[in-house]
């Protein structure tokens, strides 16, 4: 890491890594999103710590655990309120249309990379996308604004108006397995890296934390920017802990870095 600790070293370090860099690959967990207002819902005192666990084998066990699930669902939107991308989104953004940054691997369910600019086939989500759900027998897409007024006109689980089979949120829940398809897509990004940047995740949920250490071990050089220090830090070949939006300000264009 260079010497000092001021912004304007951590804007060059960053300018240069990209600069030397042809593939650079993007991480990232809560942590850019809480500078856009939006609760970690995981800490002390978030919703998840307020509230029991769903798994997935009761949620299509349990009528009842499903409009438990539903309600909570609604609950979360209700506090994330209007959010909007934040710089950091902004800067990844402009990164990726600047053809610098192929893909944008997120744990994040909020679609705000996806609001910043940042097109639907350069994103990666791995625990997937609370902004609309699915049947999960026919696959067809429902409005949560839809599934929210059924509810609220007969207070039991939706079904599809299709199939009548389960709907689901688009986020993954515990107990689920993993999207296979997008983990595949994440680990080619991955190891197609010579640049993997890791932004805003504590880095402790498996196994999309394992996906940064890939990139490290195929060769790229790993940079994590964190508010706080991570378990993997010691692998790192730059660590970071600072404000997301400040150093990735520069990034942005003009008009975003005061978003």
């Amino acid at each position: 890491m260079p010497s000092g600790d001021d912004l304007n070293t951590y804007h060059r370090l960053l300018g240069d890594l990209f600069d030397r860099a042809d593939r650079v690959v993007a991480f990232t967990g809560a942590g850019i999103s809480t500078e856009s207002g939006i609760p970690d819902f995981r800490s002390p005192g978030g919703l998840w710590t307020k509230r029991r666990i769903i798994d997935y084998d009761e949620f299509i066990a349990s009528p009842q655990a499903r409009l438990e699930d539903w309600q909570r669902r609604f609950e979360m939107e209700d506090q994330l309120g209007a959010v909007a991308p934040n710089v950091g989104h902004y800067a990844l953004a402009n990164l990726v249309e600047a053809g610098k940054i192929t893909h944008v691997v997120t744990q994040n369910v909020d679609a705000l990379h996806q609001r910043s600019g940042i097109p639907d086939d350069k994103v990666i989500e791995l625990h997937g996308n609370s902004t609309y759900a699915k049947c999960l027998t026919c696959g067809l897409v429902h409005t949560i604004a839809a599934i929210r007024a059924e509810i609220e006109r007969k207070p039991e689980a939706p079904a599809c108006v299709s199939c009548g089979g389960i709907v689901k949120s688009a986020v993954i829940s515990f107990g689920e397995q993993m999207p296979q398809e997008a983990m595949l897509r994440a680990q080619r990004a991955a190891l197609g890296a010579d640049l993997f940047l890791a932004i805003g995740s504590s880095l402790v949920v498996y196994p999309a934390a394992g996906i940064p250490l890939m990139a490290k071990q195929n060769g790229a050089e790993l940079l994590i920017l964190n508010r706080d220090p991570t378990e993997l830090d010691s692998y790192a070949d730059y660590v970071v802990n600072r404000s997301i939006g400040e150093v990735l300000s520069p990034f942005a264009k003009p008009e975003n870095r005061q978003n």
